[in-house]
């Protein structure tokens, strides 16, 4: 346990952990600063962030989960849904069930490597986000709603939202933004999202 984000990252430097439980309010720098760091960091943006705050209102969740929290509960908690929130990201973090490279346009992902390329350019991914455009990359040309999502994506999880769904979505599509291609993940309106392989007549990434 480390009781300040300075202390956390010579801990986290020293040895990666599996899971991070970050408190949003720490002396100094912030839990929110402390998580833009590790996400802005190769070695450290693969691992989990479970956010842990009295901040309880949609915007502060959104704004959590957008800066790059994997999962997020408002104080005050039972030791029992910190476990089964901790269970659960853990087992969304395990590798796919396949381990065979998949394909989707100028995407190529690799999920023994975890690795995505687009035009042999790697694109450095979340831990959600990876699973999310693996599952999509898998499953493309079909509409898949935000619950079906939840279900494939984050599994049993009874805690998360629908709008969590969109807010890393949003992020996936950030990350492959520069490269040009987040048009291929699109938005059916009132149904959900899917992901089109047909990069010749792109459409735009409609939130």
């Amino acid at each position: 346990m480390a009781l300040s984000a300075e202390a956390a990252i010579v801990q986290i430097n020293n040895s990666l952990p599996d899971l991070i439980l970050l408190d949003w309010m720490l002396p100094g720098m912030s839990g929110l600063e402390l998580m833009r760091k590790l996400r802005g960091d190769l070695r450290t943006y693969h691992i989990p962030i479970i956010l842990l705050t009295a901040k309880a209102s949609e915007q502060d969740r959104v704004s959590g989960l957008e800066l790059g929290a994997d999962d997020y509960i408002t104080k005050p908690f039972s030791a029992r849904e910190l476990l089964a929130r901790i269970q659960a990201v853990l087992r969304r973090g395990r590798p796919q069930a396949t381990t065979a490279q998949v394909s989707a346009g100028r995407i190529k992902l690799d999920p023994a490597a975890r690795r995505v390329l687009v035009d042999g350019g790697e694109i450095h991914l979340g831990p959600t986000e990876f699973r999310l455009l693996h599952f999509l990359m898998t499953h493309p040309d079909h509409v898949h709603s935000r619950d079906q999502l939840l279900d494939k994506v984050w599994g049993d999880h009874v805690f998360i939202e629908e709008r969590t769904v969109d807010v890393h979505i949003r992020r996936l599509r950030a990350a492959l933004e520069p490269k040009g291609v987040e048009g291929l993940i699109r938005t059916v309106r009132g149904c959900g999202y899917r992901l089109s392989v047909d990069a010749d007549n792109p459409e735009p990434a409609a939130e």
